[in-house]
C-alpha cells in the first residue's frame, strides 16, 4: 500500500475528506474588527477541531465570516463539522465577550446559514490560494502560528479542560499574553 493511503487509513476504510467550509455571523455584524477576537475565534476554531476530532489545514477570520479548509474522519459529515464549530466557538465567544449579548438577545452568533464544498472538485492548492488571496489575509497573526505549533504538539484528550476554564485561561491571555506562553 503506498504512502497516501496508509496515512488516509482508517478502521475498515481508506479514503480523504478534504473539505471547505464557511460561516457568516448573524445579520453580518462585524465581530471579529478587531484583531484580538480574530485570534481568539481562530483559537477557538483549532480547540473545536481538536474537540471533536477533525483537523483544519487552514482557516481565515474576516470581520463578519469564517473560511475553514478541514479534513474530517470518514464518519462526520462537514454539516456536522460546521455545527460544531459554530457551537463551540458562539458558546465561548459569549462568555469571554459579554457585550455579544446586547447585538444578540437570543445568544445566536452564527447565522444559520453555511457554504460546504468539496475540495475534491478543485485542488487543495487552488483552495489555499483562494484563502491565500482572501482580503482578510493581510492582517496576518503572529498568534496564529503559536496555535497551529500547539495543536501539532499536544493532540487534545477530552476532560483536560472545560469550556470555562479555556475561557478563563484566555481571558487571562489576553490581559497577560507573556504569562502563559
Amino acid at each position: 500500500m503506498s504512502n497516501l493511503y496508509r496515512q488516509n487509513a482508517f478502521n475498515r476504510s481508506i479514503g480523504w475528506s478534504t473539505w471547505h467550509l464557511e460561516g457568516c455571523t448573524k445579520y453580518r455584524y462585524k465581530v471579529f474588527r478587531n484583531l484580538k477576537y480574530k485570534n481568539l475565534c481562530i483559537i477557538l476554531l483549532y480547540e473545536s477541531a481538536k474537540r471533536h476530532k477533525f483537523t483544519i489545514l487552514d482557516c481565515e477570520v474576516d470581520v463578519d465570516h469564517v473560511h475553514v479548509i478541514a479534513s474530517l474522519p470518514l464518519g462526520m459529515t462537514p454539516l456536522q463539522a460546521v455545527h460544531k464549530m459554530k457551537g463551540y466557538t458562539s458558546k465561548c465567544l459569549f462568555l469571554l465577550r459579554p457585550s455579544l449579548r446586547k447585538d444578540y438577545k437570543k445568544k445566536h452568533l452564527w447565522s444559520p446559514g453555511k457554504f460546504v464544498g468539496s475540495v475534491g472538485h478543485i485542488t487543495l492548492e487552488k483552495a489555499k490560494r483562494y484563502l491565500s488571496a482572501h482580503h482578510a489575509k493581510p492582517q496576518e497573526s503572529l498568534l496564529r502560528n503559536e496555535v497551529e505549533e500547539s495543536s501539532r504538539a499536544r493532540a487534545f484528550k477530552p476532560g483536560r479542560m472545560s469550556i470555562s476554564e479555556l475561557c478563563l485561561k484566555m481571558k487571562s491571555f489576553f490581559l497577560y499574553p507573556y504569562d502563559l506562553i
